[in-house]
């Protein structure tokens, strides 16, 4: 017999991780409460869910990026299909864009498995020496630093910082990606800060969660900004102007 221990529904009930989900989780739980009961069997603690919460709102939206024109070129090819518009920018949250917390948390993981939380400083930026020089040997990216717009510095980096050392989630992670933010530009000869990535690596890191929730969470949230994107697409569109940008720039293209 083929099962899921997540969830099975019967004539008169559906049951989700063997609660009932009408008498039970509709108007007891609410979404983060539901991502931790489906995906780990368990209820959140009240800092795990203040720290889901804003990585949530964190990846929901940040402009016009890569996920959000997938998404806005799709829905003005199919407006009839929003789930396919959504699933365009998702389709591409991979190693290089919105899936990288994931990397960036594996990344902090294997670099830290030697290390005690009470590590010194100079520990530190040895283990960041290290992974640093192991990167550059194997052709692997160094993922949570720097970013295009946000030059001087990620203002979102602040905020999540802040809230993990409330609620006890600032430990060996964190400043095990700072160690390797502050190496890397002492290397380099410029800074180069920590960015979101390497914030909610972090976090996810002290949180002990495995790191494909990370790129898990992401997805989730972004979803909830490319429904904003297609509705703004409905009243407000720029599709056809970014394909006419494109066109425009190709000379063997002749427009009226």
């Amino acid at each position: 017999m083929v099962k899921s221990e997540i969830g099975y529904s019967t004539v008169d009930a559906i049951t989700v991780r063997g609660l009932n989900l009408s008498t039970e989780i509709i108007g007891k739980l609410d979404f983060v409460d539901m991502i931790f009961h489906t995906t780990l069997a368990r209820l959140p603690t009240a800092r795990e869910k203040v720290m889901v919460n804003a990585l949530l709102v964190t990846t929901a939206d940040h402009g016009i990026t890569p996920s959000a024109i997938a998404t806005r070129l799709t829905y003005a090819g199919a407006p009839e299909a929003l789930q396919g518009a959504v699933a365009a920018g998702l389709l591409g949250a991979g190693s290089v864009f919105l899936g990288t917390m994931q990397n960036a948390a594996e990344m902090l993981l294997e670099a830290g498995r030697e290390l005690s939380e009470d590590a010194g400083d100079e520990q530190l930026r040895e283990a960041a020496r290290a992974l640093i020089q192991r990167h550059k040997q194997e052709r692997r990216a160094i993922y949570g630093l720097g970013h295009p717009v946000h030059v001087h510095g990620d203002p979102r980096v602040a905020a999540l910082r802040e809230l993990s050392q409330a609620h006890g989630y600032y430990g060996l992670h964190w400043r095990l990606m700072e160690a390797i933010a502050e190496v890397l530009a002492s290397e380099r000869g410029k800074p180069l800060p920590i960015n979101a990535v390497g914030g909610i690596a972090a976090i996810i890191a002290a949180m002990g969660l495995d790191p494909l929730i990370a790129r898990g969470l992401s997805v989730i949230g972004r979803s909830a900004g490319l429904l904003a994107h297609v509705m703004e697409e409905k009243t407000a569109p720029i599709a056809r102007e970014l394909w006419e940008l494109v066109l425009r720039d190709d000379p063997r293209n002749v427009l009226p």
